[in-house]
């Protein structure tokens, strides 16, 4: 029952990220949590790197690494630093991060704070992406809140290909500190079919969803799975 919960979480986090550019660690990392803390942070990477491929294979032609090659350098440190809180918080401290952390994606995600994508706010994308990344998995609202005024395609392309690099990042670090081995591996086994029909289902039927009303309902369900994951901390 557990194993098919957390299937369906990322099918769905898969179609969303798919549509929007972001958004399957969002939805699935509080959730997976309260299934087995063993899904956060390294097999929702996992996840997200398939999809990222899968994604950037998709929206090649669009991809600008000019651009990218500024929030990879800030990613770097903000790896080290995610990695470096893990090592250092328990698992319960872990449920309050995570918590506060998909409230502040959400928050980042309704901001009508406008960011030219230059130099600087790249990289500073970069490192917070890294921070939250690899601490909790979710590392896609500093580069979306950056790049949300470019064109769809656009999005979707440079965030699957920040991604793709980042996300391995994230697993050298997890992996240096010890937070993903067999053990992480064999839980995420489950999550790959489901990580890609949810692409697919995406590709087939995005045309006939408004892609804000899907945006609104994920956010939506977000501050809802970030609330009670702040609240468990507590109780």
């Amino acid at each position: 029952m557990e194993i098919a919960i957390a299937v369906a979480v990322i099918f769905v986090g898969s179609y969303v990220q798919s549509s929007i550019g972001f958004g399957l660690a969002i939805i699935a990392a509080p959730i997976l949590f309260f299934i087995d803390p063993l899904y956060v942070p390294a097999p929702i990477t996992i996840s997200a790197f398939t999809l990222s491929l899968a994604n950037a294979a998709k929206h090649w032609h669009s991809i600008s690494f000019e651009g990218l090659k500024f929030a990879i350098i800030g990613r770097i440190p903000g790896t080290v630093a995610g990695g470096l809180l893990l090592f250092w918080i328990s698992q319960e401290q872990l449920a309050l991060w995570l918590g506060i952390t998909v409230i502040v994606a959400v928050g980042l995600s309704l901001s009508n704070v406008v960011f030219k994508p230059t130099s600087a706010s790249l990289f500073s994308a970069g490192f917070l992406s890294g921070f939250m990344g690899t601490s909790s998995s979710i590392g896609g609202p500093p580069m979306a809140l950056v790049l949300q005024h470019q064109e769809n395609d656009f999005i979707r392309a440079n965030m699957a290909a920040f991604f793709c690099v980042s996300c391995l990042m994230s697993l050298g670090m997890l992996a240096t500190i010890g937070r993903f081995g067999i053990e992480h591996l064999l839980i995420s086994l489950p999550l790959m079919p489901a990580t890609l029909l949810g692409y697919w289902v995406a590709m087939k039927t995005l045309h006939k969803i408004s892609h804000q009303n899907l945006r609104r309902s994920s956010l939506f369900l977000c501050t809802i799975a970030g609330s009670v994951a702040i609240a468990s901390y507590w109780l």
